[in-house]
Order: C-alpha cells, then sequence, then structure tokens
C-alpha cells in the first residue's frame, strides 16, 4: 500500500468516527437541554403571570386610593403584558398537564382581566363602592391564580422527577461512554500514527544512513537495503541505480584521466625533445653576454628578460605563486614590449606591497597583460597607455589591468564574460582568457573574480577581486 493510499484512507476514516461520536453526543445534549428549556419556559410562565396578576392588583389599588393619569398609563402597560402572557399560555402544550387545567388557568387571568376593567369602569362612573366590590373580587381571583399557579408547578416538577432521574442516569451513563470513546480514538490515533511515521521514517533513514556511506567514498552497500512496496521504495531503488551509475562513471573517468595523463606525457616528452630548455637559456645567456662585451646594453638586457620571461613560462604551472613573482613577471614582459613599442606605449604600475603575498595562478597576469597590448592599444600611434594596478581591500585583494585603447562592443563584452567560443577567440590569445579565468575560478573556489568594463573608442579595465590569502599562504592550484 502506497503513503497516499494509508493517507487517503485511514485519516478520512479516523475523522469520520470522532465526528460521528460528537455528533452523537451533541445530539444527546441538544435532547436533554430542550427537555430542560421546555419545562423551564412553562415553569416561568406559571410564575410570571402570577407575578404580573400580583403587581396588576397593586397598582389597581393605588389608583383606587389615588387616581391620576400617569398611574393610569402604567395600568395599560401592565393589562398588555398580562394579555400577552394569557395569550402565550393558551399556545402552550405539557405533557404533565392536561388541556383542560391549562384552559382553566387561562379562564382564571381572562376573569381576572374583566373584574380589573369593572373596576376601572366603576371608578369612571364615580361609584366608590362599587369599584372597591369589584376591586374584593379581583383580588380573590388573584388569590385563586397564585394557588392555581404553585399547583401547575408543583405538578409540572411532580410528573418530569422520574424523567429527570432517568435523564441524570443517561448523562452519567453518555458521559462514560464519551470517556470511552475518547481513549479509544486516542489510542487508535497514536497506533496510526506511530504505524504510518514507521512506514515513512524506516525507509527514509535506511536512504539517510546510505547516503553517508556515499558521502563517505562506499558506493557499493555494506548490506541488502529494505525494500518498502511504497513511494519510498521506488526512491530506494533510484537510489541505488544512481549510485551503481555512478561508480561505473567514476571508473570510465579514471580511464580517461589515465589516458589524458598519459598524452600529456609523450606530449611534455615530444616539445622537450624538440627544445631543451637548459640548451636555449644557455644560448639565450652567450647572446646576453656577447651584446654586453660589444656594448649593446639595451639588447643584452632584452635577451635577459626574455630568458626570464621563457623561464618563467616553462615551470609548473600546478604550483600557485605569489602576486610578487606574477608582477616581475609582467614586468618582464613590458621590458620586451616596451621594446617594441618604445614612446608609442607608457606603463603605470601602482602597487601596493601589502597585497604582494598574495597566492595566485601562475601565468595569470601576462595573459591579461598581452590582450591589453594586442586587442587594446597595438594599432595606436601615439599616448597608449596601460595601468596595473593592485591594492587590498579589506577581505579582497584587487588587480585591475586598464588601457585606454580601441574597447569592445557590450555584445564582446558579456560573450567573453560567458566564455563563449567565438568571443574568446576574437579577444584572447596565448594561454588566453578563458584559461585564466578558468583557473581563478578552480583555485579559489568562486565563479564572481572577474569584471570587465569597455566601451568603444574609450578602453577596457579588467579588474580581478580574489579573496586575500594569509601570508605565506600557497594551496595546490
Amino acid at each position: 500500500m502506497t503513503i497516499r493510499t494509508k493517507l487517503l484512507v485511514f485519516i478520512p476514516l479516523l475523522v469520520l468516527l470522532v465526528n460521528s461520536v460528537t455528533f452523537f453526543l451533541f445530539q444527546s445534549g441538544a435532547m436533554v437541554q430542550r427537555s430542560y428549556d421546555d419545562l423551564l419556559n412553562r415553569i416561568l410562565l406559571y410564575k410570571q403571570s402570577t407575578q404580573a396578576v400580583d403587581r396588576h392588583l397593586q397598582m389597581l389599588y393605588v389608583y383606587l386610593v389615588n387616581p391620576g393619569d400617569e398611574l393610569l398609563d402604567k395600568l395599560s402597560e401592565s393589562r398588555q403584558a398580562l394579555t400577552e402572557l394569557a395569550a402565550q399560555l393558551e399556545g402552550s402544550e405539557s405533557a404533565a398537564l392536561s388541556a383542560h387545567a391549562l384552559n382553566a388557568y387561562s379562564l382564571m387571568l381572562d376573569t381576572f382581566a374583566e373584574q380589573e376593567q369593572a373596576v376601572m369602569k366603576s371608578m369612571h362612573d364615580a361609584s366608590q363602592a362599587s369599584a372597591l366590590s369589584r376591586y374584593e373580587e379581583a383580588e380573590q381571583t388573584a388569590a385563586f391564580i397564585r394557588e392555581e399557579g404553585q399547583t401547575l408547578v408543583d405538578r409540572e416538577l411532580g410528573f418530569y422527577q422520574p424523567l429527570y432521574e432517568d435523564i441524570q442516569a443517561e448523562n452519567k451513563r453518555m458521559n462514560r461512554l464519551g470517556a470511552a470513546i475518547l481513549l479509544t480514538n486516542t489510542i487508535l490515533s497514536i497506533l496510526l500514527a506511530i504505524w504510518i511515521s514507521r512506514s515513512v521514517t524506516g525507509p527514509v533513514g535506511d536512504l539517510v544512513s546510505r547516503a553517508k556511506q556515499i558521502s563517505g567514498g562506499m558506493l557499493q552497500p555494506a548490506s541488502p537495503v529494505k525494500r518498502s512496496n511504497d513511494e519510498l521504495g521506488v526512491l530506494a531503488d533510484a537510489f541505488e541505480q544512481m549510485s551503481g551509475d555512478l561508480l561505473s562513471m567514476m571508473e570510465k573517468e579514471k580511464e580517461s584521466l589515465e589516458k589524458d595523463r598519459l598524452v600529456k606525457e609523450l606530449e611534455l616528452q615530444a616539445l622537450q625533445s624538440q627544445i631543451n630548455p637548459h640548451f636555449l637559456f644557455n644560448t639565450l645567456n652567450v647572446l646576453s653576454k656577447l651584446a654586453l662585451i660589444e656594448g649593446a646594453e639595451k639588447t643584452s638586457d632584452l635577451i635577459v628578460s626574455m630568458s626570464n620571461l621563457l623561464r618563467y613560462n616553462l615551470r609548473n604551472l600546478d604550483q600557485p605563486v605569489t602576486l610578487r613573482d606574477e608582477l616581475e613577471h609582467v614586468k618582464e614582459y613590458f621590458t620586451i614590449q616596451q621594446a617594441r613599442f618604445r614612446d608609442r606605449v607608457r606603463i603605470e604600475l601602482i602597487v601596493d606591497e601589502a597585497a604582494l603575498q598574495q597566492a595566485i595562478p601562475a601565468l595569470t597576469l601576462q595573459p591579461l597583460v598581452e590582450n591589453a597590448f594586442l586587442h587594446g592599444i597595438a594599432h595606436m600611434e601615439k599616448d597608449a597607455e596601460i595601468r596595473l594596478t593592485v591594492a587590498r581591500d579589506g577581505a579582497f585583494v584587487t588587480v585591475s589591468i586598464a588601457d585606454n585603447g580601441e574597447g569592445m562592443s557590450e555584445e564582446d563584452r558579456q560573450a567573453l564574460l560567458r566564455q563563449d567560443a567565438a568571443a574568446v577567440k576574437k579577444q584572447s590569445s596565448g594561454l588566453g582568457t578563458k584559461n585564466v579565468f578558468k583557473r581563478l575560478q578552480l583555485f579559489y573556489g568562486q565563479e564572481d573574480l572577474v569584471h570587465i568594463a569597455s566601451e568603444s573608442g574609450i578602453g577596457t579595465t579588467v579588474t580581478l577581486r580574489l579573496p586575500a590569502s594569509q601570508e605565506g599562504e600557497l594551496e595546490h592550484v
């Protein structure tokens, strides 16, 4: 059974059971409450009618002693209230009383109302003796009404007393039943929650353990993974399939890397067999000394710079260098380029000594400076300028290479940042910007390290914002 099926079947069933029990208890309570309400309403009606008669009789007596318009209005309001109570009594029904008893009580109220009217008529006819006689009759009727009202209340209570006892016993039974059902629902809910959670958390825990094994390098499981018959079982199968595919890919990658290593070794051996670096360096040194003996000091310096440049380029590129080493290499390159461009180009170095111990991949700055020469200022006849700035900025070291050459369009700038193949071929030479940018990303483990600002006809600025390293900290590239 899938997890979705479990949730869609058992949880609605549990909710339906709880709602059914709640509805049953609610209906039982509502029925009892209606019985209480009917009884209390009738008893209150008897009491209210009796109190209304007494209050009206008292006001009638006061009016007989001291007639007045204000009191007459109050008598009218009291008479209206008494009439409404009589109408309610006529419309009520009781299982404890017969219709004759209720009608008799209502007739008493009507008789009292008629006697009160007779008293008022006598007062209007200025017959004081007749009014007092009528008042005495009304007073007797009020006494009968009080007695009959109390009798009705007693009969109602007497009739419902056995029923109340049954209701109380039923309430106690319902309370016990409700408590038992609540306890049962709680136990069922806990058992259902434990069952569903175990069916989910168990396979998930196995997957987590397997993931930790894979992260630790153990692609083959130490023991068979338990498989459930739900979605997590499918996920576990996919996980093991992915682990097997990953192991196969790693084996293939190892074979490919070994082949690449052998090819590079062969290429390096072929290159070394074509040009012996020691022979080349010795030859350049001989040419430098010969030029110095012949008085060609500039030629001697240029040959020395070329020798140093070549030696730096043939070093092991897997080992990082400091910014100081890179700047010295760039200076050698500047020396050679100034011999070529002479007064057409001016080199400006702005260097913060505090940043020169920054670790950086070898051959990072020279390719960027070379791009500035070839694609920025090579076609300028005069006033060409390249500015190389190194500064420490808090937790970063900023290296900026700016020229006032041709610049580039926004499309070429974006393509160069994306390392588009056509743009790289157009805007780079030697190791190229693609190689430089990629090695920087691998070395620092970040991507947003290079920023390029350029405008056609004004120039280009390439800025490297590198995370500052501690002094002497050189990591493997």
